[in-house]
């Protein structure tokens, strides 16, 4: 391996003390970087943004304090740019073999996983330019591994702290492996500290397989100032399931690119995304379910709100492949605009390679219903606070369907945060 032209991989794994087989991975990606096209979404036009890893590779360990926010004394794991301020995992999960550990460790630690899984099956390196410069320029991250027949019975909480203090590009990586018969719920959120102009890359992989059951919720709340590619990605065998719960409440641009593979018989991916977009702010999101298996299941609900001079995209694809009998697509996504200056779009798309399956979509743009405004504000609601109720009533269908009641708390929680700190800056 010859980093003669490539220094700042040379220098990076020497501080982290890197193993050379991922150093390797690192230098084919960036050497794909070069050559490979930018990811392509209908209806998403994001190619003037600074949505591309610019920076130098390099270890810089963060000076920042965990929020005061974060509970720790709840948190299984806390990280600070590139900087792992908490892990806690029990002695009874230790002892049962689940594995939680950061990104440099688990590639000493437990390199047969990260070999058979990183970039493998979910997605590849290869796939877009921003993957590859994911690949190449990977800073933090989890990887997270639940034995065979091991089931969880309380969540996995992080918290993923972007520091934006500095202008450094932000590049994050989770893999969460569930293992046969093994049952899992994981928390993640992901927040801003700093007003810098950056870019973050995250990409998180959840390999379900053969009857395994992950619950995936997220939080995302990245800064005004941040433009992000969030790729989530799911990967399920025979009879597995993956439950996805998105909240999208970051305040900069966002690219969102979600996609659960259905490979086994059985498999069954249930995919729920509440985004609100404020401010100046421009959200794409594109989300599918790719049916591969027979009889498998992948259903996409999609909820979102649009305030001030923001704009919110939403593609619901659903693609049954040939040989996938008995597969079933559903989709459904609605946006709700609250101003005359509200850009939104809601985007169906069935592809259907095979006869005998089942296939829905259904789509809606609006404005908020006039007269169901005016009814609370004549009972003496003020209109800020008659606004959210509307909201909170147009995203009910998709937080009741969310599996987990802590995790709908949290995201109600949140959105009042959001809408209240939009309706403040009209």
């Amino acid at each position: 391996m010859d980093l003669t032209n490539y220094p700042e991989l040379a220098t990076y794994a020497k501080q982290v003390a890197e193993p050379a087989w991922f150093t390797e991975e690192r230098l084919l990606a960036l050497q794909a970087s070069e050559t490979l096209k930018m990811p392509s979404f209908q209806k998403i036009k994001y190619r003037h943004w600074p949505i591309n890893l610019t920076k130098q590779l390099a270890y810089e360990e963060s000076k920042l304090e965990v929020p005061e926010e974060i509970d720790q004394a709840k948190a299984t794991a806390v990280q600070v740019g590139q900087t792992t301020k908490l892990l806690n995992l029990s002695p009874a999960l230790k002892k049962q073999g689940v594995i939680i550990c950061d990104w440099q460790t688990a590639l000493k630690e437990h390199a047969d996983l990260i070999q058979a899984y990183f970039m493998k099956k979910a997605i590849k390196s290869t796939e877009n330019r921003l993957t590859a410069e994911h690949v190449a320029k990977l800073t933090s991250g989890l990887l997270i591994y639940v034995p065979k027949n091991v089931v969880l019975t309380e969540p996995l909480v992080t918290y993923f702290v972007q520091d934006a203090t500095t202008g450094a590009d932000y590049v994050h990586h989770v893999l969460l492996i569930a293992d046969s018969n093994s049952e899992v719920s994981y928390l993640e959120n992901m927040l801003t500290v700093g007003q810098s102009e950056s870019t973050a890359n995250i990409i998180v992989e959840v390999i379900a397989l053969d009857g395994s059951h992950v619950k995936f919720s997220s939080i995302d709340r990245l800064g005004q100032k941040t433009t992000a590619y969030l790729n989530r990605r799911g990967y399920l065998k025979r009879d597995a399931k993956i439950d996805w719960s998105l909240g999208m409440m970051s305040d900069g641009n966002i690219v969102g690119d979600y996609d659960s593979e259905l490979v086994g018989t059985g498999s069954h991916a249930e995919t729920k995304v509440i985004a609100i977009s404020t401010g100046k702010q421009v959200q794409g999101i594109d989300t599918r379910v790719t049916n591969y298996g027979k009889n498998s299941i992948g259903h996409i609900l999609q909820h979102g709100v649009i305030l001030q001079n923001s704009n919110l995209i939403f593609n619901g694809i659903g693609h049954v492949m040939k040989g996938a009998t008995g597969a079933d697509a559903q989709q459904e996504s609605r946006v709700l605009m609250l101003s005359r200056h509200a850009r939104g779009d809601a985007n169906p798309i069935l592809l259907i390679d095979d006869n005998n399956v089942t296939a829905g979509h259904a789509a809606s743009v609006g404005r908020v219903d006039e007269e169901q405004l005016y009814y609370l504000m004549s009972r003496g609601l003020p209109k800020p606070i008659a606004e959210r109720l509307v909201i909170r009533g147009f995203l009910g269908p998709v937080l009741a369907a969310i599996p987990s009641r802590a995790i709908q708390i949290e995201l109600e929680n949140m959105i009042e945060r959001k809408l209240v700190d939009g309706q403040r800056d009209e």
